[in-house]
């Protein structure tokens, strides 16, 4: 007792020291002096006390919870994650409030437990009028980031303890909450105030998408490799082109000192480009950087424009069908819906099958619309894996904002909108079966190094969640990219790249093939077909060239089984569903069912004359036209879909410009 007393008086008698002075001594910081001076001489607390901090009851933590509840949407998985880097058992990651209030914790059940004596837990108001010099406190206090370790708390009991904190700032420059990072590590680990930083940084621009969900986000940076990183900077703007927000990233790079200078403006006034020509050029690049110059500077920036997270939210739930499928499990072995006689495919085909038997990726690549999911299937019936089930992602098909989601799952109220029951993910689906990841290229690169960490550890951990799930699976990978040439130009992970081409495939198009004639007759038995081809139809059909590969080819047949039932379609009929590849040769008998009803592919375009839809308008314009197709334009089918009536699907139609023909059938 003796010495805990000597012990007391000595860390008073070190305060009233640096408080009469009024600086810091030996190796103590200014923001810890400052603040035990806060501490005697404006809140009067005595640092001789044991005192601990007060608890909230339940309804006034409730309100706090409500009042932050974006906030800490925004802070649970970051603050899970770097738990995880941190790795230590010994620590508790924090988020407080702007008063001080400990919001959420992520921590050890044996260090939660053992510090909660001390009025450390959720629910506790650490400021630093009730716990004195402490991090959370003070750095609320400072409005910067403070280390606080041990003997540098204002009360002795809490010299145990070595706390780091930094600031968390929302859309306005003002403290949102506090991440802390408290331990009983005796020394400050530079490693983790790093760590620290970038979640702060993280969340904050999560904190934007969630503020501005219906504005636009611009990612950029003088380097395009990092336009997709931490480093990026970040404005959000209304569809009018008016900045509303940014980061504190986007604020350096211009040169700018606060918000103020820089909120109201338009991006013209910023970039030598608008917002609807920046997500265009974005759009046409598949959202890769691209180069703008600055309005009042000759700097160079590298940027990407994306659509809001509310739109991109909305248009996932109508693709959820077109994007990804998940196809029963089969035994079957044989060459499936890909090869009909055609000898390169054929070796192609075995060439695949033996080297996923011994567990090395396929990676497949050939221009679109060739079959590549259709190939991946047949790989998978007649591997080892096909009792499992074959899961397919597109990759380009998936915003952004959803792709981690859709690969890795998340635990059950991850974050705000999550299913209740959470989601298990498309890598665990295909746990003891066959993942398919089409169009690789368009895969972001800060999920690159994520997926390539699931490949190395064959361990997956869902969003939000603490644990890591083994899996085990056969991947089969494709692009129409070249994606070594994508990787050369520093817009592909290199280390990656070499994980998936295990052997890559060339799958040749559908020009190229010598078993076209086949694979027309299993076509049209799968349209159920009644129509008869004259010699002159089938031998332009065959000599066709077939820009779309089978993918249009198998459109036009079915067009033609759904026009001509149980009647004779010659060469003339055949060109006229096939127009801008035949030079727009069409001709008409003025009795033919063919020229009453417009052909599927010429509803995408727009009347030039009308005024131009918004960027919003045009995306959700492409995906019903994606769904017409996919349902044959058959109106309820497509209105099921969507969870709508048929008549919203018409009235979506009208504002849209998508134009019915008389005779197409809407039942």
């Amino acid at each position: 007792m003796a010495a805990v007393a000597e012990s007391v008086s000595a860390h008073l008698d070190r305060i009233l020291a640096v408080v009469r002075h009024g600086l810091a001594r030996g190796d103590m910081s200014d923001a810890v002096a400052r603040s035990w001076t806060r501490c005697i001489n404006d809140y009067r607390l005595d640092p001789t006390a044991t005192r601990t901090p007060t608890i909230l009851s339940a309804r006034e933590f409730r309100e706090r919870q409500d009042r932050s509840a974006d906030v800490i949407e925004c802070s649970k998985l970051e603050m899970t994650s770097l738990y995880q880097q941190l790795g230590d058992p010994e620590c508790a990651i924090v988020l407080a409030g702007r008063d001080g209030v400990i919001l959420h914790m992520v921590s050890s059940p044996n260090f939660a437990d053992d510090v909660a004596s001390m009025g450390f837990r959720v629910g506790a108001v650490w400021s630093e009028q009730e716990a004195g010099t402490n991090g959370m406190g003070t750095c609320v206090a400072a409005g910067a980031p403070v280390a606080v370790c041990r003997t540098d708390h204002f009360y002795s009991h809490y010299a145990s303890l070595t706390c780091s904190a930094v600031p968390v700032f929302d859309q306005h420059g003002a403290i949102a909450a506090v991440l802390d990072v408290t331990s009983r590590s005796p020394l400050l680990q530079q490693h983790s105030l790093v760590l620290m930083g970038m979640t702060a940084q993280t969340i904050e621009n999560r904190l934007l998408d969630e503020r501005f969900r219906s504005a636009y986000p611009i990612h950029f940076h003088s380097r395009p490799e990092f336009v997709y990183t931490l480093q990026a900077g970040k404005l959000v703007v209304e569809s009018g082109g008016t900045i509303v927000a940014a980061n504190r990233s986007a604020l350096f790079q211009l040169g700018l000192r606060s918000l103020d200078e820089i909120r109201g403006r338009r991006v013209d006034e910023v970039f030598q480009a608008s917002l609807v020509d920046l997500l265009q050029r974005s759009h046409t690049s598949s959202f890769h950087p691209v180069p703008v110059y600055g309005v009042r500077t000759a700097h160079r920036f590298f940027a990407v424009a994306q659509q809001p997270v509310a739109a991109c939210e909305a248009m996932a739930r109508v693709q959820a069908q077109l994007s990804s499928t998940v196809v029963a499990p089969t035994r079957e072995s044989n060459a499936g819906d890909i090869e009909f006689g055609d000898p390169e495919i054929g070796r192609q085909l075995v060439l695949a099958r033996r080297v996923i038997a011994r567990r090395i990726p396929v990676l497949l690549h050939g221009e679109t619309g060739i079959g590549k999911e259709v190939f991946a299937k047949a790989v998978h019936n007649g591997s080892p894996q096909a009792g499992g089930i074959f899961v397919a992602v597109n990759c380009a098909s998936l915003p952004e904002s959803l792709i981690e989601s859709e690969l890795f799952g998340y635990r059950a109220g991850a974050f705000t909108g999550a299913q209740r029951s959470g989601r298990r993910g498309k890598i665990l689906q295909a746990d003891k079966g066959t993942l398919f990841l089409d169009e690789i290229g368009d895969m972001p690169l800060a999920l690159q190094a994520r997926l390539l960490r699931v490949l190395d550890e064959r361990r997956v951990t869902r969003l939000g969640a603490e644990e890591s799930i083994d899996v085990d699976f056969q991947l089969i990978s494709a692009s129409h990219r070249n994606l070594e040439a994508q990787m050369h130009a520093g817009l592909f992970r290199e280390d990656l790249y070499y994980r998936l081409s295990g052997v890559v495939i060339d799958l040749p198009p559908l020009r190229e093939r010598a078993d076209k004639a086949a694979l027309v007759r299993h076509i049209l038995t799968e349209e159920r077909a009644r129509f008869t081809l004259t010699p002159d139809a089938e031998a332009a059909l065959l000599d066709h060239p077939w820009p779309g590969n089978v993918r249009q080819l198998r459109h036009v047949l079915r067009t033609l089984a759904a026009l001509y039932d149980g009647d004779t379609v010659n060469c003339e009929r055949l060109l006229r569903q096939i127009p801008k590849c035949n030079g727009g040769a069409t001709t008409s008998n003025g009795t033919d069912a063919a020229r009453d009803t417009v052909a599927h592919h010429e509803h995408t375009e727009r009347d030039p004359a009308l005024p131009p839809l918004n960027p919003i308008q045009a995306n959700e314009r492409q995906v019903l036209l994606r769904l017409l197709e996919e349902h044959r334009w058959n109106m309820s089918n497509v209105a099921k879909a969507l969870g709508i009536s048929r008549n919203t699907l018409y009235r979506k139609f009208h504002r849209l410009d998508i134009e019915l023909s008389h005779n197409k059938r809407i039942g």
